[in-house]
């Protein structure tokens, strides 16, 4: 995990009305969190590259609103998770269009292997074929180490349905790394025969 540097009530404040060192100072804090956390639930690098611009213009154009009630890292950890969200749709949309515009229908197998050089490869085209909120409950425990607490603040959701969707990610991600090696070994005694 990223740790970030504590983010002063002053300097918050001090963004909220508009400080332009001040908010300089938050966006070079909290930008390796916010580009993080976008590359773990995007996986891409071009689409957590956007994600995590859009994210941070997001902090700039609503920190007036931030109003305390949770702390200022989990404020931004919400935005970057939904900048995520919403950059994931649109590639998915983009994607969509592409394939329709081809009238090629994409086989189904083929993005399910990919280079799989190691567990690190492995992990991210893995998680990016989890339901939302199990990949966003996963990355945010799993890659950026945040108690369980932290996360149900962030997303808004009480601690138990965090825990579930944690396991029921895990679970699927353990799954779909099964497939994966039984795909290899099926494909590895195919070229032996």
């Amino acid at each position: 995990m990223t740790n970030t540097p504590p983010i002063s009530s002053e300097w918050v404040e001090r963004g909220k009305s508009g400080d332009p060192a001040a908010i300089d100072a938050i966006l070079r804090a909290i930008h390796p969190l916010v580009r993080n956390v976008c590359r773990g639930m995007l996986n891409d690098e071009a689409d957590a590259e956007d994600a995590t611009q859009n994210a941070l213009i997001n902090v700039v154009r609503n920190i007036d609103r931030f109003d305390g009630r949770s702390s200022f890292t989990t404020w931004v950890y919400r935005i970057a998770t939904n900048a995520a969200i919403d950059e994931g749709r649109r590639r998915r949309r983009r994607r969509s269009r592409i394939v329709h515009d081809e009238t090629d229908v994409a086989d189904p197998a083929g993005t399910a292997i990919q280079d799989q050089v190691d567990d690190a490869d492995q992990l991210g085209p893995l998680l990016r074929r989890l339901p939302e909120d199990f990949r966003m409950a996963v990355v945010l425990r799993d890659v950026m180490d945040l108690d369980y607490d932290e996360i149900a603040r962030i997303l808004g959701v009480p601690g138990g349905t965090v825990r579930s969707r944690i396991a029921r990610g895990r679970t699927r991600l353990a799954e779909l790394l099964g497939n994966q090696t039984d795909d290899r070994e099926r494909h590895t005694r195919g070229r032996d025969t």
